[in-house]
């Protein structure tokens, strides 16, 4: 190694392009991921047109990416145990291609059901792997900011979808829309083709000089050798891999302090505001169908530019403190959210309060509960029971997506705007109650130091 690359090598603050490279890479799946789930609320007003669809067949269109999503995430778990993480991400990336073809050209209703359940299952898969596979390549000390990074990816995806439907949406040609997510997949599959497998996974199946290679160009020291040993150690100690090692007693907690986040992540009610924002616009005012559209564009921004400030915070502030003052907010904004409907005080500047609320609401999640699951999901688990952990954790998240997907029209039709908002309201208040005395703090430390802690029957707030 010449004198340039030793010294970058033993230098504590650089980080190897590779690393970043990779991370957008992968951040891809992430991509796709807000660009599919995001496309269908501004699609929907043309789509129920068209195919002259009811309440109860706009909210099966919304949510049959929500079923592919669960059967996805259920797959996934086994496709990245067995073949790795890279073959998971390249899977995706040709599902996604084939159901943005495949949407675009739907001659009937049922056709278009059947490619927007194959998107869901691109999504299931890509939405664990993509930031398993970031956790597992990047050093400890920077691997909040570059988990963020696929949640920011995640909101661009939204971003880009609502600013692709206002563009296409006074021509009506919802099928570009749809048909336009195939050059990201593109994208995604040749560059995961070029690059290696996780180093962790590969050490899972004895292939150690593999993992060596890839880490002394991932890490800040030119010795990787203790790392690799404190990976091995911990291997030996989790016993076998599999779901029914995840009840034994180590690791149960972990997986309770999982499922939580991924529970309340979505009934706390952010997939109503990507799939329904300009539905929600419309609710309190803005009746054209291109600036409702456009406003959920701005209210995805806002989104993305509080992602970003996530990505500065989350090693620096840690998760914990960024978690419970992202939830008390998302309180605060459902209910100025809910305010807006009942009040005949309110009813001069109804939409002013309803985007004020929504835009407090989407701001706190952007920062809080959206990035830090994915995150804290992908540190907790132990290596061999990973992939199944994850998986489990991403199908009941797309579980409770889909629930709230199907029940919101319904919501709002039995408990008007301001009870379905409110309603909301009271879950994120479970939910805080439950990050702060379950959630531990995961900034600065190791993979394996993590699993350590597990083993020995230490409570989430002791870590």
């Amino acid at each position: 190694m010449d004198k340039p690359a030793a010294a970058a090598a033993d230098d504590p603050t650089h980080i190897d392009r590779f690393v970043y490279i990779a991370v957008a890479i992968a951040a891809l799946g992430g991509l796709l991921f807000g660009y599919d789930t995001g496309v269908i609320s501004g699609a929907i007003l043309f789509v129920k047109g068209e195919f002259s669809l009811s309440s109860g067949m706009e909210e099966l269109v919304v949510s049959a990416v929500l079923i592919g999503a669960v059967v996805g995430a259920a797959a996934g778990g086994a496709l990245t145990g067995r073949f790795g993480r890279r073959w998971a991400i390249i899977l995706a990336g040709i599902v996604f291609v084939a159901s943005a073809i495949s949407t675009a050209l739907a001659p009937t209703v049922g056709w278009l059901i059947c490619a927007r359940v194959a998107s869901g299952i691109g999504i299931g898969i890509s939405s664990f792997i993509s930031p398993m596979y970031i956790a597992e390549l990047v050093p400890a000390k920077v691997r909040g900011s570059l988990l963020a990074v696929n949640m920011l990816a995640i909101t661009t995806g939204i971003v880009v979808a609502y600013l692709v439907d206002y563009a296409f949406s006074s021509s009506h040609a919802w099928r570009y829309m749809f048909g336009l997510a195939a050059l990201p997949a593109i994208g995604l599959v040749i560059g995961m083709w070029w690059l290696p497998d996780s180093p962790r996974w590969l050490i899972s199946g004895s292939r150690v000089d593999e993992a060596r290679k890839i880490l002394k160009r991932a890490r800040t020291t030119a010795d990787v050798d203790p790392e690799i040993k404190d990976i091995q150690q911990s291997m030996t100690q989790q016993g076998k891999g599999g779901m029914a090692w995840l009840l034994q007693p180590s690791l149960r907690m972990p997986l309770i302090v999982g499922l939580g986040p991924a529970t309340f992540q979505r009934i706390t009610g952010i997939n109503t505001v990507i799939y329904y924002a300009p539905t929600i616009f419309k609710f309190t005012g803005i009746s054209a169908v291109g600036p409702a559209i456009l406003a959920g564009a701005g209210l995805t921004a806002v989104m993305w530019c509080f992602h970003v400030l996530a990505i500065f915070l989350l090693d620096r502030v840690g998760r914990r403190p960024l978690l419970l003052t992202g939830v008390a907010g998302q309180i605060v904004g459902l209910e100025i959210l809910g305010a807006a409907f009942p009040f005949p005080q309110l009813a001069s500047f109804k939409s002013e309060v309803a985007i004020g609320g929504l835009l407090i609401y989407v701001a706190c999640f952007a920062f809080g509960l959206g990035p830090i699951f994915w995150l804290l999901i992908s540190e907790i688990y132990p290596l061999k029971n990973r992939s199944v952990a994850m998986s489990a954790a991403t199908v009941t998240n797309w579980a409770m997506n889909l629930l709230v997907a199907v029940t919101f029209l319904t919501l709002v039709s039995w408990l008007g705007h301001a009870g379905t908002f409110w309603l909301y309201g009271v879950v994120a208040i479970g939910a805080w109650i439950f990050f702060y005395r379950l959630v531990p703090e995961t900034k600065g430390k190791s993979l394996e130091q993590i699993e350590a802690h597990w083993r020995a029957g230490k409570s989430p707030r002791q870590l």
